[in-house]
Formats: structure tokens, C-alpha cells, sequence
């Protein structure tokens, strides 16, 4: 059994790298991104992989679904409700049931469980919890959440300090800390640590138990020399004291992974993560098509995990 701890973007080619080989996976999606907007409650990154897996996303965007229209955000636009935050007609309706099923008192993992089995998808897809947690940003424009940061004022504004807030009273999903205790392999996906993996880890039980299985647990680098794939990760590290670089990430992670995955690129680095009693593997981690997603799937399951 394989659990993937996921964010978004960068996440779901490895999620669909391992689905393309077998559907025996959980995967653990990131909630930190989670907001409520126009009245309704918006999951990006567990749309992301739900629409993924179910060949739906606009893989050009990274987000939301392919071919979608934006008639209803234009006529929000003219009704001056706030359009910064860009959704789709055909995404929307994911939108308005989920909120309409969390007021009628099911929970996040439960909505998510249908939309599973409506769009049939193979591997189980659980949200790290089904309480609030948001990423929030102190920034020199004053605090805001994650997606303000990230999409309205297009991560410009300096970032001194990050809070998963809610973190502390949420409670852990059981059945994400079930996958993972009875899994063989757990991965953290090749996601921004900060905004895309930290909210789950802040989770203490999600935390507790990928540290009993350490040995168990491989990290895939987000960074290739320096430079992230994609997204703000660099600011956030940056923000926390962290060294931009595959160290900086592998030392956020060390207490919880006793593998990491990284590029050649970085082999200078090895020796240093090494010391950190982590072992580290080297390979081409880009993912830029479906091959090199199963590409990349098939190397954890062979070489990191067949030793």
C-alpha cells in the first residue's frame, strides 16, 4: 500500500504517475489552501487532484478544468463582487455542492468520498482533516491568507513570517493517519513544503506517525539547483530561515523521512543530507509528460523502495 502526501500542481503528476501503475494508493491531500469565497468553500488542491485523476484538469493552468468558460466570474465582475480569484462555470458547481453538503452537516472527507466514486476514481482521496486550517501570510502588506498572497497580489509583497492557522485545534483525519501506519511506502510529493505539505504536517497525529515510519517515508525535492519547479517556495523558505535549496528542504523534513529524492543537479549535496541519517537518491525529477510521470513512479517503487 502507498500513501501520498499531497499539495497541487506539482503533486499531481506523481499522483498520476503512481495511478497509471497501480490504484492500491491514498493519497492525502493538502487543506491549508482552503477558502471560503463568494459564499463558498473552495479546495484547490483537493480539486486539483480530484480533477487529475479524473482527466479533468487544465493541465496547461495547473488548476481547475479543461476547456472551462468564466461567464458567471464576468457577471460577478459587473456586480462588483470580487473577481480575483478565478473560477470556472463547470468548477463552480463543485463548489456550490460541497458547500451546500458541509451546511447540511457532511463532512469534507465525505463530499470528497463522493466525488470519488462519481467521477470514478481508482485511488482513495483523503483530506489531511476535515476542520478549517489555512495558510496565513505576514507580509508587508499586512496578514492575508495563502491565495490572496499567491493569486491576487501575485506573491509580490515581501514575506516575513508564516502560521498554519487552526493547525492546533484540528484534528487529524483518522483514516489519513490509518493509510498511513499501514502503509508500505508513504511519499511526500514534490510540493511546495511550506504552503503545500506544511499545513498537513502541523497536524500532530499526521506528524507523530510519519515519524514512527521514517524509515518508510521518501521526500521527492521540489527544487533543481536552487530554483523551484514552480510557485513561491523559495519566499516562504526564505521566511522561515531555511536554505533554498534541496538541504533546506531535506532539514525541514528530517525528523519525518529517511529517504529524499533529488536531482543530479544537486549531487553536491548529498553528503550533507546524508548527515542528516537520511539516505538520498539521485535521478531526473522532472515530470514534463505522462511518461516521466510514470517515469518517476516507477523509479520510487524500484529503486528507492526494492534496495
Amino acid at each position: 500500500m502507498i500513501t501520498i502526501v499531497a499539495g497541487g500542481t506539482g503533486s499531481v503528476k506523481l499522483v498520476r504517475g503512481f495511478a497509471a501503475l497501480t490504484h492500491d494508493i491514498t493519497v492525502i491531500p493538502n487543506v491549508g489552501d482552503n477558502i471560503w469565497i463568494h459564499g463558498l468553500y473552495v479546495c484547490p488542491d483537493v480539486d486539483t487532484i480530484v480533477y487529475g485523476l479524473a482527466g479533468l484538469l487544465d493541465e496547461k493552468r495547473g488548476w481547475g478544468i479543461r476547456n472551462d468558460t468564466f461567464e458567471c466570474l464576468g457577471f460577478l465582475r459587473k456586480l462588483g463582487a470580487p473577481s480575483w480569484f478565478s473560477l470556472g462555470d463547470r468548477d463552480f458547481a463543485t463548489h456550490i455542492v460541497r458547500t451546500d453538503l458541509l451546511r447540511k452537516g457532511e463532512t469534507l472527507s465525505e463530499i470528497t468520498e463522493l466525488a470519488r466514486r462519481k467521477y470514478s476514481i481508482g485511488p482513495r482521496i483523503i483530506p489531511a482533516t476535515d476542520d478549517e486550517v489555512s495558510m496565513i501570510i505576514s507580509t508587508s502588506r499586512g496578514k492575508m491568507h495563502l491565495q490572496e498572497f499567491w493569486v491576487k497580489h501575485r506573491a509580490r509583497p515581501q514575506v516575513s513570517g508564516i502560521e498554519f492557522k487552526g493547525s492546533g485545534a484540528a484534528a487529524a483525519n483518522p483514516e489519513a493517519v490509518d493509510a498511513i501506519r499501514r502503509s508500505d511506502m508513504i511519499v511526500i510529493a514534490p510540493a511546495n513544503p511550506i504552503s503545500s505539505i506544511g499545513p498537513t504536517i502541523a497536524l500532530a497525529d499526521i506528524r507523530k506517525e510519519l515519524a514512527r515510519k521514517r524509515d518508510s517515508v521518501v521526500a521527492i525535492s521540489p527544487l533543481i539547483g536552487g530554483k523551484a519547479i514552480s510557485g513561491p517556495a523559495a519566499k516562504y523558505m526564505k521566511a522561515l530561515g531555511l536554505q533554498i535549496s534541496p538541504l533546506g528542504v531535506a532539514r525541514y523534513y528530517r525528523n519525518l523521512i529517511g529517504n529524499f529524492v533529488m536531482s543530479n543537479v544537486d549531487h553536491h549535496l548529498a553528503p550533507e543530507i546524508q548527515s542528516l541519517d537520511i539516505n538520498v537518491y539521485e535521478t531526473d525529477i522532472s515530470m514534463k509528460d505522462r511518461r516521466g510521470e510514470k517515469r518517476m513512479a516507477r523509479y520510487l517503487l524500484n529503486r528507492v523502495f526494492r534496495k
